[in-house]
């Protein structure tokens, strides 16, 4: 097995790379977006950027159960059980369904109470973050069915067929974009549910995509719509890895949720300024992730294989790749912050906001990189409870109540600390956590 005999950095790329160009393209047909949105005006976007975190839950939730289906069947054809295998993978389509009206009821029944948090009723901001928020919700379907395909594929070794579906999304989402919401070509002008519509119909061809690879049957497991009953044991082993990730995947977006409550009472430019952060901060953010996906399985293998070395050069490779990759995102927002607000053409208030804002959250960017990679240790070595908790104390537990007391002593732009400071106690507790897991286990191997 290449995991257990493969030179380290090169096993490390070649794992990587498909996961780190597929969440690029994720996060660039995010920031395009943005960028089509923020030309109708600064209001637009932050009505935009007051929807993202919903969106970001429905990718968590989706994404989350996919990590348990995923999980389950390649242990499953691990293990030989084809029969246990395709009844995981049948069971995946009830799990995006299921997961789909949840969101179905959000959008048809708490778009307006959860957008008058943010904003009068009757104004610009809330018409359309409503429209946008029930839009998004009740389209779902397409891509919580799209999430899970890709899922079941991954789980059989296939990357680069998940990888077409999201660049397929993400393309027809882009070209869309600027004729729906500007009106192009004869088509009606629609504006801010322009940009939803068109990403609910790039969500449709990805998943059309996924369905067409399945129903071609280049892959090792059969799915069966109709005609199987549902086993709740399948369910549960889905769920006790899949809610661990969903939850990790959350964490982001609820701490945007009350990150914006704290700010809108501010300023309303605020919310678009950590919107635009968000949309930005994910490009440097994104080929770490990548990387975690890549590093995962040989810190995983290696560990199961007792090969101490080789777990530990994996770990160092992959922080040093991080780190190099945090350092360069650091030296962008510091450097040109202007120029990449300037993007979302922002107006004068958004750069007296957005400039030392960029300037002061990417210091959270370097430290980061130990977080990031040090849980996916902790993940890869079956201690996921470690990362979950470390991931807890960087984006929830840290950020939202220094941001408080911050924006009460010095205003707004004080507030921006918190993420390197939350990052900062994120730090000390993944090294103490790693010290001890180290000692315990790794050195006994």
């Amino acid at each position: 097995n290449k995991m257990g005999t493969m030179p380290v950095r090169k096993l490390l790329m070649s794992m990587a790379w498909p996961a780190i160009l597929s969440m690029t393209i994720n996060a660039m047909y995010n920031v395009v977006d943005s960028i089509f949105v923020s030309r109708i005006g600064e209001d637009a976007l932050t009505a935009v950027s007051l929807v993202n975190p919903i969106q970001m839950m429905i990718i968590a939730i989706s994404v989350g159960s996919g990590v348990g289906i995923n999980s389950l069947i390649a242990r499953r054809l691990g293990a030989k059980n084809q029969e246990a295998a395709d009844k995981a993978a049948s069971t995946s389509i009830r799990i995006g369904l299921f997961n789909y009206l949840i969101f179905f009821e959000i959008g048809v029944f708490f778009a307006k109470p959860f957008i008058s948090g943010y904003a009068e009723e009757g104004t610009f901001i809330f018409e359309s973050a409503c429209q946008y928020l029930q839009i998004v919700c009740i389209g779902s379907l397409f891509l919580n069915i799209q999430v899970v395909l890709e899922k079941v594929l991954q789980s059989t070794g296939n990357m680069v067929a998940p990888m077409k579906c999201s660049l397929t999304g993400a393309i027809v989402n882009v070209i869309l974009d600027p004729i729906l919401i500007f009106g192009l070509f004869g088509m009606p002008q629609m504006g801010v549910a322009g940009a939803a519509l068109a990403t609910i119909i790039g969500q449709m061809c990805g998943m059309i995509m996924g369905v067409s690879i399945v129903l071609r049957g280049e892959h090792l497991v059969n799915i069966k719509i109709k005609g199987f009953k549902m086993d709740w044991k399948i369910v549960a082993d889905i769920y006790k890895v899949g809610l661990p990730s969903i939850v990790m995947q959350s964490i982001a977006s609820v701490m945007i949720i009350f990150y914006n409550m704290i700010l809108v009472v501010y300023s309303t430019t605020a919310v678009a300024v950590l919107g635009v952060y968000f949309r930005i901060q994910s490009f440097v953010f994104m080929p770490v992730f990548g990387l975690n996906q890549g590093a995962m399985p040989i810190l995983g293998y290696n560990y199961g294989a007792k090969n101490k070395d080789r777990l530990m050069k994996t770990y160092k490779e992959a922080f040093k790749v991080a780190l190099i990759v945090m350092a360069a995102g650091t030296l962008l927002f510091q450097a040109i912050p202007a120029q990449l607000l300037l993007i979302f053409d922002a107006s004068e208030e958004m750069l007296r906001i957005g400039v030392p804002a960029l300037r002061l959250i990417s210091l959270c960017f370097i430290p980061a990189a130990f977080g990031i990679i040090t849980g996916t240790l902790f993940q890869g070595t079956g201690h996921g409870v470690l990362s979950l908790y470390a991931s807890v104390i960087r984006q929830l537990v840290g950020i939202l109540p220094l941001a408080y007391l911050l924006i009460k002593i010095g205003g707004v732009t004080l507030s921006w600390l918190a993420f390197p400071l939350a990052e900062i106690l994120g730090l000390i507790y993944s090294a103490i956590m790693l010290r001890w897991l180290y000692k315990k286990e790794i050195s006994k191997l």
